[in-house]
């Protein structure tokens, strides 16, 4: 006999959480997670387990809907894994984005006083992403809404290229029209859709890890310039060249086209390597006055107009007058260190990830910045004490360290460095709040300022700029 569901009734909705929840209290103060709303709901929660530590569910009962609803954009919302909050505002967004870092800076940062500035929105909420893989599966994520219209054997459930359905890692939604990224995307997804199927070519199984086609990596640049990287998940030779040739001949937008041959059970592409099949295998993108030679492997901010934005702040939150030494941690490509470079005396960057190191110093002859230098190594190993005799204190610190963020270690360092100033760019404001909180020992915190660089997702970027207070 299944077991009866409990349900709570009139839970407001208060505020987003991570991964499409929400934040609601009922009347008697108890706190819940909830999908399929959004702030200013009010609902009967039907919960169906714990999560996080809280109880989780969904509506099974709307009792009045938020004025911040409106109608998504996409016909795949709700079934697809991008985006979460194409049915709210995007005003309501970014005011839920702000009260999302304001919070983490003063619940988890135990930080008071501090100015968080107005939340920097995007100029474009569609369209903006530079950069999309899509993937490939043998079985299709079909909705109870689509099998109730079309019919549920009116599908080719052995064909999908798109992303993947919330909580399934093997099927994948079949996407023909995405609004995030721009033209080419998606007439180089439908194309090679298209060709795949006509000449039976295989789709990829993620359950018995067979199949040819794995995914398809579309960069493009704000100068014109379009990168296709495909991913093979068998090593066919034929195949692959008539999928290759296939692409470069019928899609001229395609300035360089490469692939790579992926047998491995996972999708981390880090450590394989890739042959350019056309064009001189990279593109390039300019943020500012800097240019930046991107790669199929390389890592480069994913909405190149709300990167000027965020590098922007940082050079205006370093505060550099041209004789400072500055340390870039987690440097990556070196992005944020060449944007800085012509403000500072000199810049170093350290980054775990040789290939990125690469490129930096490959984008730094492409500009002529000869004031860098960019080193590979993991940030807590590499900050030793010969490394201090080697290049000094720095005067100003820019760290922009993972989801996880900064290791004890490496503010252990830095608490015992004591630069001028720190600036802290952050993918995650509780993570940055912890470590904040580390550092107040020294430091305090001046201002923040929230970057919206993904909109209609609950992801938010938050810049701290740290003032040694001794």
């Amino acid at each position: 006999m299944a077991r009866k569901r409990k349900i709570v009734e009139e839970v407001q909705i208060l505020s987003i959480a991570d991964k499409g929840l929400c934040i609601g209290k009922n009347t008697a103060g108890q706190v819940f997670l909830a999908e399929k709303v959004v702030p200013g709901d009010l609902i009967d929660l039907e919960v169906r387990k714990k999560k996080k530590g809280l109880p989780f569910g969904a509506p099974s009962r709307f009792i009045s809907y938020s004025d911040h609803r409106q109608e998504a954009r996409c016909e795949y919302f709700g079934d697809c894994g991008g985006c979460k909050w194409q049915n709210l505002t995007y005003e309501a967004q970014l005011q839920q984005k702000f009260t999302l870092v304001q919070d983490a800076i003063s619940r988890i940062g135990r930080q008071e006083n501090v100015e968080i500035l107005p939340i920097i929105g995007a100029d474009d909420i569609y369209y903006y992403r530079n950069k999309l893989e899509y993937s490939f599966a043998n079985k299709r994520w079909v909705s109870r809404k689509q099998m109730q219209l079309v019919g549920e054997d009116n599908f080719d459930r052995d064909h999908a290229l798109g992303f993947f359905a919330p909580g399934v890692f093997y099927k994948v939604v079949d996407i023909n029209t995405c609004h995030l990224q721009p033209e080419p995307s998606n007439k180089i997804k439908n194309t090679l859709r298209s060709f795949a199927i006509e000449n039976d070519l295989s789709f990829y199984d993620r359950q018995k890890h067979l199949g040819l086609l794995r995914s398809i990596i579309v960069r493009t640049s704000s100068l014109g310039q379009v990168m296709v990287t495909v991913v093979f998940g068998e090593n066919q030779a034929d195949p692959i060249l008539s999928v290759m040739r296939h692409l470069s001949e019928s899609l001229p937008e395609i300035t360089t086209s490469a692939f790579m041959v992926n047998t491995k059970h996972n999708d981390s592409l880090f450590d394989i390597p890739f042959k350019v099949f056309n064009g001189p295998g990279f593109i390039i993108e300019k943020i500012g006055s800097v240019q930046y030679k991107i790669g199929p492997k390389s890592f480069f901010q994913t909405n190149t107009g709300q990167a000027k934005k965020l590098y922007d702040v940082v050079v205006d939150f370093a505060g550099l007058q041209g004789e400072e030494l500055v340390f870039d941690l987690y440097t990556g490509v070196g992005s944020i260190a060449l944007y800085c470079a012509q403000s500072a005396k000199k810049v170093v960057g350290i980054d775990n990830v040789e290939a990125a190191i690469q490129d930096a110093n490959e984008n730094a002859t492409l500009n002529r910045i000869n004031n860098t230098e960019f080193i590979a190594g993991d940030v807590k190993e590499v900050l030793h004490s010969d490394f201090q005799s080697q290049y000094g204190i720095p005067d100003v610190v820019l760290t922009d360290p993972p989801r996880a963020g900064m290791h004890p270690t490496t503010l252990d360092v830095l608490l015992r460095w004591l630069p001028k100033r720190i600036v802290y760019v952050s993918c995650n404001p509780a993570t940055q709040a912890r470590d904040i909180y580390r550092l107040s020992e020294k430091y305090n915190t001046v201002r923040v300022q929230p970057v919206d660089m993904f909109p209609h997702t609950s992801h938010v970027e938050s810049v701290a700029l740290l003032e040694l207070n001794i």
